[in-house]
């Protein structure tokens, strides 16, 4: 199983920071990665169990479903349900924490798969610079 943790200080409160993270209909907002993004049969993007399906801006297709969501631990958790990844058993989670001597954020993300040996560090960088890159894209939203 293959695992890929990043984390980063976010320039940005945690209630910013959160603001933003916790959408998860939101990444075409702030991801340079994805062109667009919906909620699948109308429900809510914070109901436990909705499925987002986006694309990228090479019209790649990915469908994952939200697990957990709360705004109390500030946790997102997902699963993959279809990707152009060659990844199988993915699950995901996002963690912000308050720095409160700089009032910035601390942000944790990671995710753990099945992937063929073959695939796996073009697979593991990817996956570790859509992380990198979420959190620097909302850093430079609040940074200025």
């Amino acid at each position: 199983m293959a695992r890929v943790y990043v984390s980063a200080v976010i320039d940005a409160t945690i209630e910013q920071a959160w603001g933003v993270l916790r959408d998860f209909n939101g990444l075409p907002d702030y991801h340079p990665f994805f062109a667009t993004s919906f909620i699948e049969d109308g429900k809510p993007a914070d109901q436990i169990g909705c499925v987002r399906n986006f694309q990228d801006h090479d019209g790649g297709v990915i469908r994952e479903e939200l697990l957990a969501l709360s705004d109390r631990e500030r946790t997102c958790c997902y699963r993959i349900l279809e990707a152009g990844l060659p990844v199988r058993n993915y699950v995901a989670e996002m963690r912000l924490y308050p720095v409160t001597e700089t009032n910035q954020t601390f942000g944790e993300w990671w995710a753990e798969f099945d992937v063929e040996t073959a695939d796996a560090a073009d697979t593991i960088a990817r996956v570790h610079d859509t992380f990198r890159l979420a959190f620097e894209s909302v850093s430079e939203r609040f940074s200025g």
